[in-house]
């Protein structure tokens, strides 16, 4: 089972976000950026203003769970960070959307690994 690590340093989310390649799906969006390492590294950022805590949180297990989910379809050495866009309503959240939305994001970066 693969590792992931988790981004939480500002000059971390920065490098990815000013280096990396965007990729949008319908209620997020993602920056990947190739880190030439061996593991994989996380990396979420929902605006408050996007809606309460507990919103905001219950976002971010939706992501991370689907995540977790196709971490073993996916290729290893990439810096990702999953956004949650503001302009869709942070109530109407829903894990198969957010799942759609990150096979399309793996797809279009080709970060995923064909059996």
């Amino acid at each position: 089972m693969k590792k992931t690590k988790m981004l939480k340093k500002n000059y971390e989310f920065s490098r990815v976000f000013s280096k990396g390649k965007h990729y949008s799906g319908r209620t997020i969006s993602a920056f990947i950026l190739d880190n030439n390492e061996k593991s994989n590294y996380l990396g979420l950022a929902i605006s408050v203003k996007s809606g309460h805590a507990y919103q905001r949180n219950r976002v971010k297990r939706l992501i991370k769970e689907n995540y977790r989910l196709l971490e073993e379809k996916m290729k290893v050495g990439y810096s990702i960070v999953f956004l949650w866009k503001k302009t869709e309503d942070i109530s109407k959240a829903d894990f198969y959307q957010i799942k759609k939305d990150i096979l399309q994001i793996y797809d279009k970066a080709k970060i995923i690994i064909e059996k």
